[in-house]
């Protein structure tokens, strides 16, 4: 079993850096680039025309090479669970990303449309995890379970769209939502590992090699970005995982980046629409960083730095 670890993420990590140099300047050729608001930032009109839906590739090298390692892993109905989540989430960002790479503007789907069917797989997961596991959530330190009954479907499904929206969010600066997922990934291997759930272990370092690979091609100055295809998957990816691990309450800990700049969106909004005032320079959070000064490369590596902080934080809290 150690082997297939390996084999896992050296195998995706490699194949994604040869996809890569293939796929960005096929997309360059058909010409699905990133479209810049143009209400954004001024130092991100250059980022116009950049490639995007990069995350299908990290979606999809991880799948297959988990796959071929563990034929029969969908038989595992937590495997599946996590799998179909992973590439429900892909396929309604694809949807996104292709709508604004046709139309050439920033509309995508519709928010009402988007979280329809965020919704639809939320409740999807739910219904065929109760019927596999107890709705019970474990608290962290006080070491105790509670029996939600049906509150703990309002919690599957806040936790499921919460988080592919809040790991959407995050995806405004190079490197910074590849990093921070790939940071927030490593707790639940490690959760993955010590209940024994090892076909999910595996699933998650194919992720995490695939994600350093995009990486290489991510950071600052981007050659390629991942898209709402790269974003939600992510994001449908660490629920289904906290979910399966039984580690709900910690995945706000986690991530608590994808938290900050939801909150930071949601605030934002509620408080401009009732004073005609922001708290914020520019949300997400990330760009009001931008804004006060700080370089781009900057905001990224101060957001991985806490991103670190926050997944060790929840594995001491795991622990304590």
């Amino acid at each position: 079993m150690n082997g297939k670890y390996i084999i896992a993420f050296i195998g995706s990590l490699l194949v994604t850096l040869l996809v890569m140099p293939i796929l960005i300047p096929f997309l360059h050729k058909i010409k699905f680039g990133q479209v810049e608001r143009e209400e954004g930032l001024a130092s991100h009109k250059a980022k116009g025309g950049t490639p995007t839906m990069g995350g299908i590739v990290f979606v999809l090298v991880p799948a297959a090479v988990s796959l071929l390692l563990q034929p029969n892993s969908l038989q595992n109905t937590e495997m599946m669970i996590v799998i179909l989540a992973y590439l429900g989430y892909a396929l309604i960002g694809f949807i996104d990303d292709f709508i604004i790479v046709v139309r050439k503007n920033n509309e995508g789907l519709k928010p009402s449309y988007k979280f329809a069917l965020q919704s639809i797989l939320a409740i999807l997961f739910y219904f065929v995890y109760q019927s596999i596991a107890e709705t019970t959530l474990y608290i962290p330190i006080l070491h105790l379970t509670w029996e939600m009954g049906i509150l703990y479907f309002l919690l599957i499904f806040i936790m499921f769209t919460a988080e592919s929206n809040a790991v959407n969010f995050t995806d405004g600066l190079d490197g910074l939502c590849a990093g921070t997922s790939l940071i927030a990934l490593f707790p639940y291997i490690v959760f993955a590992l010590l209940q024994e759930k090892y076909e999910l272990a595996i699933f998650m370092l194919a992720v995490s090699g695939s994600l350093l690979g995009y990486l290489k091609f991510n950071v600052h100055p981007a050659k390629i970005f991942m898209g709402d295809t790269g974003s939600l998957a992510l994001g449908g990816l660490l629920a289904a995982c906290a979910m399966i691990l039984k580690q709900e309450l910690l995945l706000v800990v986690i991530g608590g980046v994808f938290l900050a700049e939801m909150l930071s969106v949601v605030i934002q909004v509620i408080h401009f629409k009732r004073t005609k005032k922001r708290i914020f320079k520019m949300a997400p959070l990330h760009h009001h960083f931008e804004m006060s000064g700080f370089k781009e490369t900057q905001v990224v590596i101060m957001f991985w730095g806490v991103g670190l902080v926050c997944a060790v934080l929840g594995l001491i809290l795991a622990f304590i």
